[in-house]
């Protein structure tokens, strides 16, 4: 979206009280019009109605959990390409990786601090504005087996079919897309997609690959399209493979 001379606008899906209002203090510190919710239904409500700028989002919530609010903020609402930050009192490996393939773009452990939530805040926000910014770039048309990316448009095609993707499911595509046949370590992919973000972790790419999967696979299982270099890393399948 276009916040260009307007204040940003933060959505806080909390339901404890005293986290919400200290989360909702820091963003309005941090040059935010921040609007508080409390439970999962009314923040779908919310994320339906009115863009933001970005969404924090708890995973335990009344009514409707995290993990579907995002799973359906990512389908077909003006919040489609917002980054979310999820928020959540568990820390098991698992639970952080359904809440990144739910659609979230980064995972926050409570208790956290002050600091680190704002820096994670800072940089999902930097990494979608600096995706935005290409929209003014010429028209750039890349295919490659049965996939097709737009960049400009920041649109993609599996099968003659256009697909939804995420800013790094998006990003992660065109990467592959671009070079077919070339193997990327999860710690390249890190670099290229989450390059000034020094929280996310190599389990971050094996998430976002899981869910590009799903979205251009004919059987996620068995991948022929976007395959895995074990020991090293994912490439996008060539004319050899």
């Amino acid at each position: 979206m276009d916040t260009t001379g307007a204040q940003r606008r933060a959505l806080v899906v909390e339901d404890e009280p005293a986290i919400r209002e200290l989360v909702r203090f820091h963003l309005d510190l941090g040059g935010y019009a921040v609007e508080e919710v409390a439970d999962g239904l009314r923040a779908l409500e919310r994320i339906r109605a009115t863009p933001f700028d970005v969404i924090l989002l708890d995973v335990m919530l009344p009514g409707l959990d995290g993990i579907s609010v995002c799973r359906a903020l990512r389908l077909d609402t003006r919040n489609q390409r917002t980054p979310v930050l999820m928020m959540t009192a568990r820390d098991g490996e698992t639970d952080t990786v359904i809440g990144l393939e739910s659609g979230a773009d980064d995972y926050l452990t409570k208790p956290f601090g002050v600091r680190e939530l704002m820096a994670r805040v800072t940089a999902i926000t930097r990494r979608h504005g600096r995706t935005a910014d290409t929209s003014t770039t010429p028209i750039d048309v890349v295919s490659a087996r049965d996939v097709t990316v737009d960049r400009q448009r920041r649109r993609a095609r599996v099968r003659g079919s256009d697909i939804e993707l995420t800013r790094q499911e998006f990003d992660l595509l065109d990467l592959f897309i671009s070079r077919p046949g070339v193997v990327f370590s999860r710690a390249a992919l890190l670099q290229q997609v989450w390059s000034d973000d020094a929280f996310v972790t190599e389990r971050t790419v094996d998430a976002v690959v899981s869910r590009l999967r799903r979205k251009i696979e004919r059987d996620p299982a068995d991948p022929e399209l976007l395959l895995t270099a074990w020991g090293v890393g994912y490439k996008f399948a060539d004319g050899s493979d």
